[in-house]
């Protein structure tokens, strides 16, 4: 699906003409799920497209900010968890026996990143719309945790993958956000929006304390959260 919509916004980018009007929206997120917190801050610039304009593809940058207690983080890398890469991975169902994971009592990372949405705009007040990072970098202290498998347990160390990029499910590196969410407007400018947050964190041990089937150091989280927020249009 990732695939898909990455496909739309760069063929919607190509066909933008001179004269499509154009707006820019400031907006800000707080997210929250089992254990877990996300507050984020985002730029967007949006291009209306059609004769109605009901129809809008943009890019940005946001800034996400993650706190969580207590989570699981696990084998990360497409090539262990389903045996192959690329965009079939999708639909390729997870190897239980290559999966581990590492336990960390405390998670705290900050994700810079670049990222492109799409909207639609049915009446002058209401506007759904779906956002996702795409590329970008993170930042974020070393922590304590714990590695389990099997057969055995074993403590270490992890620090926030440092870069990250969109490419489809378990080929993703990094952390990376993406929201679906409906916006309701409160005033000409000023929108509430109620969404539905995915959020992908990653970690990366200090050495690759997984074997089987081969070495692995990368470890990731996959967040569900419930998000509210505020987006106000400047022009």
């Amino acid at each position: 699906m990732k695939k898909v919509i990455l496909t739309a916004v760069l063929s919607g980018l190509g066909y933008l003409a001179i004269g499509q009007s154009t707006n820019s929206f400031p907006e800000g997120t707080i997210a929250a799920g089992q254990r877990k917190f996300s507050g984020s801050a985002a730029y967007r610039y949006q291009w209306n497209l059609g004769k109605k304009r009901k129809f809008s593809i943009g890019v940005g940058g946001r800034i996400t900010t993650f706190r969580g207690t207590d989570l699981y983080y696990e084998t990360a890398p497409a090539n262990i968890t389903s045996g192959k890469t690329g965009v079939t991975v999708i639909f390729t169902e997870t190897i239980a026996a290559n999966i581990d994971s590492i336990q960390m009592a405390s998670s705290s990372l900050t994700a810079i990143n670049a990222m492109i949405s799409l909207a639609y705009r049915p009446s002058a007040r209401w506007e759904i719309g779906f956002n996702i990072d795409a590329i970008g970098f993170t930042l974020g202290n070393e922590k304590n945790a714990q590695y389990i498998n099997e057969s055995q347990t074993a403590e270490t160390t992890a620090s926030p993958t440092r870069f990250n990029l969109l490419l489809t499910s378990d080929n993703d590196l990094g952390t990376l956000n993406s929201e679906l969410w409906l916006a309701y407007g409160i005033s000409e400018k000023m929108h509430l929006k109620i969404g539905y947050q995915f959020l992908f964190t990653e970690y990366t041990t200090a050495t690759a304390v997984q074997t089987f089937p081969e070495p692995n150091d990368r470890f990731r989280n996959k967040g569900s959260l419930i998000a509210l927020g505020v987006i106000y249009r400047l022009r």
